[in-house]
């Protein structure tokens, strides 16, 4: 099958279940599937910097930058990718756009939505680390992420889409609708 778009960028909050979601249509749909933060340990972990995503996260910011250019740049001339990253990731000095704009140029950005309700016990029920984020901060930063990706888009030239994941097979349907449809 003739896929539309072969760069996609996948990103959302943690705890959202856009990684399930990516993974599914990856593999219906013979994308491949890179999820951004693994590929930076694994970098990390290749240059004897860290070996867990807190170590690593805890390097300097220049180091930290480094392995994050790194990782677009492998990505870059990837065909046929569904790249997973938060697409904005909060930090002490505020919020930092995790997409490589400058260096890889999606087709398409979806951004992956959920109620807080489902993020939240999505965030309890999993073994990961994640956030502490109160109901306001929460809000704040999905906020922040959908008009920053639209922004990117904007810049970028690409399309953009907004997907609810408050029922797994319906968004999953509608994500591989969007994915599988001639622009």
């Amino acid at each position: 099958m003739e896929l539309p778009w072969n760069m996609v960028v996948v990103t959302g909050v943690p705890g959202v279940g856009k990684t399930t979601l990516c993974r599914s249509v990856s593999k219906d749909l013979k994308y491949n599937y890179i999820n951004y933060g693994d590929l930076m340990l694994e970098i990390a972990e290749s240059r004897d910097l860290a070996s867990t995503d807190l170590q690593m996260f805890s390097l300097d910011f220049e180091i930290q930058h480094e392995i994050w250019k790194s990782a677009a740049l492998k990505i870059k001339d990837m065909k046929r990718v569904i790249v997973d990253l938060h697409g904005v990731d909060q930090s002490k000095i505020g919020y930092i756009i995790s997409l490589p704009v400058e260096i890889i140029k999606p087709d398409i950005i979806l951004v992956i939505e959920s109620s807080k309700d489902k993020i939240f016990r999505q965030r309890n029920e999993d073994a990961k680390k994640r956030i502490n984020d109160t109901i306001e901060s929460l809000t704040e930063h999905m906020d922040v992420l959908r008009n920053m990706m639209a922004s990117c888009s904007a810049i970028l030239g690409c399309n953009f889409a907004i997907l609810k994941n408050d029922n797994f097979e319906e968004c999953l349907i509608q994500m591989k609708n969007i994915l599988s449809t001639i622009n």
